[in-house]
């Protein structure tokens, strides 16, 4: 008995070192329909990947601001208080929670591949007055901006 109870500890020890490990902090990108269309992985130096696990983009700091730049160096737009804005101010995505619309289930999502190297970044455009209309550009398209194809 003492033996398959000191079993049962180190078992249950190691699961929930293993689970700490190995928990990613992910935080999900909702389009204006409610759809999560991306992520923000926080242990992975703030990188957006979309859902299919294509990195796209990442936020950096710039003073009280988050910008949101994409690999290709291209400035896309803000991050401020879980709504990413784009350059005329319009919301394009948003994190549960920031905004009043239902949020879809969130699925599975694909395996990440390998980030691509940062390139030089533009210089961020004046911030402009930030509304409560979504743009016309769909997340997904706003953040395949950050890419070089």
């Amino acid at each position: 008995m003492k033996r398959i109870l000191q079993t049962l500890f180190v078992f249950t020890f190691l699961l929930l070192n293993v689970s700490v490990v190995y928990r990613q902090e992910e935080i999900s990108l909702f389009n204006s329909k409610g759809k999560p269309t991306a992520y923000i992985d926080t242990e992975d130096g703030l990188t957006i990947y979309m859902w299919s696990g294509k990195p796209v983009a990442y936020l950096t700091k710039n003073g009280e601001n988050l910008d949101v730049y994409g690999f290709n160096g291209n400035h896309l737009g803000w991050y401020e208080s879980g709504i990413i804005y784009d350059h005329k101010g319009n919301v394009v995505g948003f994190i549960k929670g920031a905004v009043d619309i239902y949020t879809e289930y969130e699925p599975y999502k694909s395996y990440k591949e390998h980030k691509p190297y940062k390139s030089y970044k533009e210089y961020a455009p004046y911030k402009p007055y930030f509304s409560n209309s979504f743009s016309s550009t769909p997340l997904s398209l706003f953040l395949l901006g950050g890419v070089d194809d």
